[in-house]
This record gives C-alpha cells, sequence and structure tokens, in this order.
C-alpha cells in the first residue's frame, strides 16, 4: 500500500474560519484527538503571530504524540532584512518543532502587487528562509502558496519559485490552490507536470471554494502527490480547506493507499464529532462518511435494497468508518422499513409478533397527532423500549413552573423551577434563562446533576419549533425537535404539545433520558 502522509491544519487553516476560535485547551485536545488517529502532522499555528499560539507551542513540548510530528508555520523572511533578523522566523525557530511549513508567493502578481518586491527578490525570499531552517536542522515543508493560478498566469516564474525551494533543500512542495478556483482536472495536469520535474515529494492544500477540495485533492494524489492537507471537518478560511474526514476513507477504502493505520478507520466518525464539539460546530449530517444521514434510508425501494443486501445503496459499511446505518421512518418508508427497524431496538420484534402491530398502530397513531420519529430517532428508541417494558426511568419530573412575567419595553431573563424525583430522593431548584426553555433546560440539569454528575458534559446544540396546524394560529399543535451530544455522540428527540413549554419539556425529558440510558447501557 502506498504511503499518502495527512497534513491537518484544523489548528491553523480551520482556525481562521469563520465563528473559529479555540482556546489553548481547546488546541491541545483536537491535538490529541488527531494524533490518536493517526495522521501525520499536525499544523497547530504561526508561533509569531499571537500569545496563543506561543503558549500552545510550549504546553505542547511536554504532550507525547505517538504518531504526529507538530509544525509551525510561517512565511518566508520580510523583504529587504536578512533572514535571521526577522522576529517570526525566530519564533518558528524557537517554536522547537521538528517540522516547519513555509508558505512563499508562486504567483506574480502576488509578489509585484501584494508584497510589492521584484520577482528576484521573492525567489531570494524563498531560497534563504528555506535554508535557514534547514541549517537548523529542521524539516522543511514549502507550501507555494497560489501556485495553480500562478502556474497558470506565468508557469516559467511559478517553477523557479519551486526551483528556489529545492535548492534551499525543501523537504517537500506543497501544491497550493489558495482561491479554490481550479477545477480537478486542472489539479491533475499541472500537478502532474510538477512531479515529472522534481524528484522531492509532492504535496497538495486545496480551498474549497468551489465545492472541489476534496476532488482536487484525489486528482493531485492520483497525479503523483504523496502529502495532503486539509482540515478535518473541512471548515477554513472562506469555503473552508480540503475535508479530510471525507479524503482518508475515500483514499484509503477505495484505492487501497495507506493514511492511517488500519485499526484507526473506524475512528473517523468519533473525531469529527468531538473535534466539531470543540468547535462549538455540528457535523453536517450529509457529511460524507460521518455524517448522521451518510447511511440513512427512507425511500421504501431504497429500505428494502439494504434489507436484502446492504451493497445495493451503500458504497462502504458504515461499521468500518464508525458510522451506523439509520433506517427512517416515514410515510413513505413501508411496513417492512418499520418492523426492520423495531427489530433492531428490540430482537423480540419480529414481522409476525403481535406486539410488531401494536406499535406500528401506535407511531401511526403519534405521527397523526404531529410527532415525526424520522429525525428524533432516541425518542423513537425509548418509545419502543418503554412499550416493551423494557425501560426503567431514571427521574420522574413532579412538576416544574416557569417565571417570565416582565413590563412591557422591559428585558429579563426567564426563570424557571423544578422538583425532580429520583428513586425516593427529591431535588428542588431553580435556575435562569434566555427565554423559558433555556431556563427549564438549565434547572432540569442542575438538578439531576446531583444524582447524575455526566450530564454536565451534555449540552443542546439545536433546537426547532415548527407549527403544526397554521389555520389554528397561536392555538395550533407545535412539534418541538432537539439535537443534543456529549461531545461524543448526537442524538435526536422530540416533543409534541398545544404548548411550546410542555412540548419542549417533552424533548428535553427525552434527551437527558436516552444520555443516561446509553451510559447504563453502552453495548446497544
Amino acid at each position: 500500500m502506498k504511503k499518502i502522509e495527512i497534513f491537518d491544519s484544523t489548528l491553523r487553516d480551520g482556525a481562521q474560519g469563520e465563528g473559529i476560535s479555540f482556546s489553548v485547551e481547546d488546541k491541545l485536545n483536537i491535538a490529541r484527538a488527531l494524533d490518536q488517529l493517526g495522521v501525520d502532522y499536525i499544523e497547530a499555528g504561526n508561533p509569531g503571530s499571537n500569545p496563543k499560539d506561543m503558549e500552545f507551542f510550549e504546553r505542547s513540548k511536554r504532550q507525547g504524540f505517538r504518531y504526529a510530528r507538530l509544525v509551525a508555520f510561517g512565511s518566508t523572511r520580510r523583504c529587504g532584512i536578512k533572514v535571521e533578523e526577522d522576529k517570526n522566523v525566530r519564533a518558528l525557530v524557537s517554536a522547537g518543532t521538528s517540522t516547519v511549513a513555509i508558505f512563499g508567493k508562486c504567483w506574480d502578481m502576488h509578489v509585484t502587487d501584494i508584497l510589492k518586491t521584484s520577482l528576484e527578490e521573492n525567489i531570494g525570499m524563498i531560497e534563504e528562509t528555506l535554508s535557514y531552517f534547514k541549517a537548523h536542522g529542521k524539516e522543511v515543508i514549502f507550501d507555494a502558496e497560489h501556485f495553480f493560478d500562478g502556474y497558470k498566469h506565468n508557469p516559467a516564474y511559478a517553477m523557479q519559485a519551486l526551483e528556489a525551494a529545492v535548492r534551499a533543500g525543501a523537504d517537500c512542495l506543497t501544491l497550493c490552490d489558495t482561491n479554490g478556483g481550479c477545477f480537478p482536472v486542472e489539479i491533475y495536469e499541472i500537478t502532474q507536470t510538477v512531479c515529472a520535474r522534481f524528484p522531492q515529494k509532492v504535496g497538495i492544500h486545496c480551498h474549497n471554494d468551489m465545492g472541489c477540495a476534496v476532488a482536487g485533492s484525489l486528482m493531485a494524489v492520483k497525479a503523483g502527490a504523496s502529502h495532503v492537507q486539509g482540515t478535518y471537518i473541512g471548515f477554513g478560511e472562506r469555503c473552508g480547506n480540503t475535508n479530510l474526514s471525507s479524503l482518508i476513507p475515500s483514499l484509503q477504502l477505495k484505492v487501497g493507499y495507506r493514511c492511517i493505520p488500519e485499526e484507526n478507520v473506524r475512528l473517523l466518525t468519533k473525531t469529527a464529532n468531538y473535534i466539531a464539539e470543540i468547535a462549538n460546530l455540528t457535523v453536517d449530517h450529509g457529511m460524507p462518511y460521518v455524517g448522521k444521514s451518510a447511511f440513512a434510508h427512507k425511500g421504501g425501494m431504497h429500505v428494502d435494497g439494504v434489507n436484502k443486501n446492504s451493497a445495493s445503496f451503500e458504497h462502504i459499511a458504515p461499521e468500518r468508518v464508525g458510522n451506523k446505518r439509520n433506517i427512517l421512518l416515514s410515510e413513505v418508508a413501508g411496513r417492512g422499513a418499520v418492523i426492520k427497524k423495531l427489530s433492531h431496538l428490540d430482537r423480540t420484534i419480529t414481522k409476525d409478533s403481535p406486539a410488531a402491530q401494536e406499535i406500528v398502530d401506535l407511531l401511526k397513531t403519534m405521527e397523526y397527532e404531529g410527532y415525526e420519529f424520522e429525525s428524533a430517532s432516541a425518542s423513537l428508541e425509548l418509545l419502543v423500549l418503554k412499550r416493551r417494558g423494557k425501560f426503567t426511568p431514571f427521574f420522574h419530573i413532579e412538576h416544574f413552573k416557569i417565571i417570565g412575567e416582565r413590563e412591557q419595553e422591559m428585558s429579563a431573563p426567564s426563570s424557571a423551577m423544578v422538583k425532580i424525583k429520583v428513586g425516593d430522593r427529591y431535588e428542588i431548584t431553580a435556575d435562569e434563562g434566555n427565554g423559558p426553555v433555556h431556563a427549564l433546560d438549565k434547572a432540569m440539569r442542575k438538578a439531576l446533576e446531583v444524582f447524575y454528575p455526566a450530564l454536565s458534559h451534555m449540552r443542546l446544540i439545536d433546537y426547532k419549533v415548527r407549527v403544526m396546524e397554521t389555520h389554528q394560529a397561536t392555538a395550533a399543535k407545535v412539534r418541538v425537535l432537539i439535537e443534543s451530544t456529549d461531545g461524543q455522540n448526537v442524538w435526536s428527540t422530540v416533543g409534541v404539545s398545544t404548548d411550546v413549554i410542555n412540548a419542549s419539556a417533552t424533548a428535553l425529558t427525552d434527551s437527558i433520558e436516552y444520555k443516561l440510558y446509553r451510559d447504563a447501557n453502552p453495548d446497544r
């Protein structure tokens, strides 16, 4: 199996994404997760740009990484000064990493219009900076910034930039589609030309401005690149970067390259959810391989096919990447799909058992009342377990009260008081929130954390309300869908009522019950 080096830039390029802000502790946790997955390089930031990155590099010296090498990132020296006088260059050396990634201009327009210097000076900046780091015993990855645009505009100069890097001793020439505007076929052809010209290791760094970052990276590998850069779940500057959680399994499971240790491929989905949690994001349900819907089946024909032979509508087995198949229940799923889903939740349910028809009828009644279990599989699982007498409640809400009155034009937080019973013990508590549902959520978990400390790791990541009967206006039923996470798993629950607070309380209760049930039954 040919080895493809995986260079993860979540902590550097990913941190440049809109709305992303990592603490030093966040960066250390992500670095540990990426090392556990088995990536080759973790680009951790620019030590000369801010104190946070400097602290990270200092603390990371005490970390023992099994697979990954930490990389400090920076630019070639500034125009008109000696390389040893550049403070950013000195900061890169002091970061103490064995590998540095240095970017330099390869597009003549950037040299003349952005750097405001001569083409000759830029070549000198590349060669002198890389030589300096090689003299300090560093492995040097040269990020050829804007290489593809530069090559299309002035191929001779783009190649001169690479030649300067090679003369300086660069260990890897990474070709960057920095604007993300190249078609995959362009990346293939240009990468192939570079690989034929230079014996050095060639890498690829794509941005996703046309939605082609993964495709472009795959084509670069096909053309001869053996080093791929990206961010783990694709977020980054503008439209993001090559999504490594899509690229790694595509190369390893589809083509036969070795990107990470084979036994670690099953960690792909878990790692995606973990990094998303730290970044305060949710993994897009439709994300290939690791998304919640990547192996979800709804149409009757699709469900029937998967039940008979999973390869009929799945390109790989979901378990290979740590994901799972999800049969969605809806009006288009068909009876067979419903029975299949129920038998997965309770193996004693078969197509001929009375329990099957009983639960099917119950689901139809509840869906008629406004419930939707397609998007709330956790509530469905709890419903089946309770109906079959296989679920013991972890708590009971004796009562709750919401206080949200305020005078006109005056803002005030809502308050919630909750009385919880766990076994023979009671807990009464109250809390405030930005609205009644937030207050209720905080009060419930505040009371329950006395009995179940693991709930401190749980939080809501999405909350949706839909009016079911619009013609009844404010008297209509509403459906509340809640998505929750504990940093490792994501699950959804549902509640329906003419009272939005009661619907929310039902969905919140299910969400907490499901978390406690899964913790108590990790093998289910």
